[in-house]
């Protein structure tokens, strides 16, 4: 449809995606501005103010090489004066008349009593529009357009246009207002009380509509159950823990528990094993793949790339081939003579368990009896991939892994249609790794990686791209040209782009000492494992999440020894610094997790949009917990009531939304 005589507008939106006045009241404001006057005599050093007033005179403009700053004197309504400066906005000598009224916001120098000038409007802003709503738009479309739009599209929608999807029984619960109306506070607020009255609607159905989907796929597949099955022997579990050369942590000893005990009952398991970077999930998840075995079933573990199959695949050798049991590995570049083998063998029973990467759901790939389907990394694969693999057994278990923690209780409501295990102590004690923020011509760097390679360790570089780009971020190859030369015959390079074997050799050379430096970009960021490496080195940190340099900084420090992991950026932003500094002070991953969470916004947790977990419009999942934990009371009061005739429109919603999404058994 078109929404504006002018072309430059229509596609503007439908470049965002919005296509009716529908999604027009659904893209909600990203943020408000307060335009509420500032008192002067609450004025403060570089804080944000709000002024009405008059200009007097003229605007002077005076131009430099680069720049130009604009100048005018501002009398507020008490008739205080102040110098206002613009930067690189000389339009405004010609646009701004004396004498006349305007709404001023800018940022209050004290010491020399002037004014940086962020925005100036016209007349003075009425009590009903001070708090202005700011969307996130394409450069096509003005913010005040937008707005147009939006008072447009109200009314142009009915309460037809606009459904209540909470049922009547929860609106009167909680005092709710009725969705289109929701909307327009949400637009339009008068005050903080509006914006807060019109996003708990939304967040509640969203909470409300999420918990009742996860609770309907847990009961379908809670419904799910085995063939019969032999019972393992457990005695050969304990024997194999015992004969283990170093001591479990409790709480691997508690997650191997839950994890043998599902498997032993009639219902299938769906659980999520997560712990912070080093805390021994791979072990427990081995241990669950030998119960496995001895109940005459085969077992798949999925890892996201090559690198880290190859290096499970090892792991497994070692450990399970003295006890009889056949491991292979089956990768994407497995050569095809060795594909045939392997696909025959796992088709006669021959193979006990298979390690590899996607290449385990692929169509040509049958098993004889898979029982358990391990999916490392689980955030790394698309809900499709999971189902494909866990399709390939007939009601097989499945068990997935996360290295990004979050509080308990938070899992238990965003896998809500998962079990949870969680580790939480570390094998070595507590990761002694010492974190630093530096620039990149700090002596300090290539004095750490000397005093490393001195001791025989090994030291990755990381940074955020492989080719030197227009926004200036500093790339592999120039870090990678940078160390050859002052480290010659020390460096490998890897990333994404190089072709499988060089990334093997690159790896090798790492490994083995042959190239104790390693300039990688977070390639690495999953699971690879070197234990005498003990210096991590991160350039550009600002463009990764707190949460991947966490998993960048779980690479080091793995044998329990002391660490570093060094911060290399020259940015002086204040909220970039703090991102960081959150890193200095803190080994923490639940605690990190969740402050990239409030960093970052809703759906971005862990690759939460990759995993299948919705990608939320509204909530904040932290702000909002107590919330979800309300609406998941309220879904499974619903279940237990579906018979009301005033549940079931909700409950087939939800319905339909996990058909259209195959939500099923992920």
């Amino acid at each position: 449809m078109k929404f504006s005589k002018s072309e430059r507008i229509n596609k503007a939106l439908y470049d965002m995606g919005l296509y009716s006045y529908k999604d027009i009241v659904f893209h909600l404001p990203r943020r408000y501005d307060d335009l509420h006057p500032t008192k002067e005599s609450e004025l403060k050093d570089k804080e944000r103010i709000v002024f009405v007033g008059e200009v007097v005179g003229s605007a002077v403009t005076r131009r430099f090489a680069r720049q130009s700053v604009t100048k005018f004197t501002f009398v507020t309504k008490d008739k205080n004066v102040f110098m206002v400066e613009a930067w690189n906005r000389p339009y405004l000598s010609t646009i701004i008349k004396s004498d006349e009224i305007y709404t001023l916001v800018g940022s209050y120098d004290k010491k020399k009593n002037l004014i940086n000038l962020i925005n100036l409007t016209k007349g003075e802003i009425t009590d009903d529009r001070y708090i202005k709503p700011i969307y996130s738009l394409s450069r096509n479309i003005d913010n005040y357009e937008f707005i147009r739009l939006v008072n447009k599209a109200f009314c142009e929608l009915t309460d037809q246009d606009i459904y209540n999807e909470v049922p009547a029984y929860f609106m009167t619960k909680y005092r709710l207002e009725k969705k289109i109306d929701a909307l327009k506070l949400a637009h339009a607020p008068k005050d903080a009380k509006d914006i807060y009255k019109g996003l708990r609607v939304l967040k509640y159905e969203e909470c409300l509509l999420f918990s009742l989907k996860t609770q309907m796929i847990r009961n379908i597949n809670k419904e799910l159950v085995h063939h019969q099955r032999v019972e393992f022997d457990k005695s050969k579990i304990n024997e194999f823990i015992q004969g283990l050369p170093y001591k479990l942590t409790n709480s691997q000893l508690k997650a191997i528990d839950e994890i043998l005990s599902d498997l032993n009952r009639p219902n299938l398991m769906y659980r999520l094993l997560q712990g912070d970077v080093g805390t021994g999930k791979t072990l427990v998840a081995m241990i669950g793949l030998y119960a496995n075995y001895l109940r005459g079933e085969q077992g798949a573990f999925m890892a996201p790339t090559d690198a880290l199959a190859r290096q499970h695949y090892k792991s497994f050798v070692k450990l399970l081939s003295p006890l009889g049991i056949k491991v292979a590995l089956l990768l994407g570049s497995t050569l095809t003579k060795d594909r045939s083998v392997i696909r025959k063998a796992l088709m006669n029973g021959e193979i006990d368990i298979v390690v590899g990467t996607h290449a385990l759901f692929s169509k040509d790939i049958t098993y004889q009896s898979l029982g358990l389907a391990i999916i490392d990394e689980q955030h790394k694969f698309g809900v499709n991939q999971r189902m494909l693999l866990t399709s390939k057994g007939e009601n097989a278990d499945l068990l997935l892994m996360s290295a990004t923690p979050i509080p308990r209780t938070l899992a238990l409501t965003l896998y809500g249609d998962l079990d949870v295990s969680t580790l939480t102590d570390f094998p070595y004690k507590e990761r002694r790794i010492t974190t630093k923020i530096v620039k990149d011509d700090d002596k300090k760097i290539f004095a750490e990686i000397e005093k490393s390679l001195a001791q025989n360790k090994r030291v990755f570089v990381v940074a955020p791209i492989i080719i030197e780009s227009e926004d200036k971020q500093i790339s592999v190859e120039k870090l990678f040209a940078k160390y050859l030369l002052k480290f010659p015959g020390k460096v490998a390079l890897l990333h994404g782009k190089l072709d499988q074997d060089d990334k093997n050799f690159a790896l090798q050379d790492f490994v083995s000492g042959e190239s104790p430096i390693l300039i990688s970009t977070s390639v690495i960021e999953v699971g690879i494992d070197v234990p005498n490496a003990d210096l991590m080195v991160i350039y550009d940190p600002t463009h990764f999440g707190l949460a991947s340099l966490h998993q960048l900084r779980g690479r080091i420090g793995r044998d329990g020894n002391e660490s570093t992991c060094l911060l290399v950026t020259n940015s002086n932003d204040e909220d970039e610094l703090d991102k960081l500094n959150v890193l200095v002070n803190s080994n923490d991953g639940f605690y990190i997790a969740e402050e990239d969470l409030k960093r970052r916004g809703p759906g971005e947790l862990g690759g939460l949009k990759q995993s299948g977990i919705a990608n939320f419009m509204f909530v904040n999942l932290v702000n909002d917990f107590r919330m979800f934990e309300a609406a998941r009371n309220d879904a499974k009061f619903i279940l237990d009531n579906s018979d009301q005739i005033g549940f079931r429109h909700i409950i087939n919603r939800a319905k339909r939304e996990i058909d259209s999404s195959n939500f099923t058994n992920v």
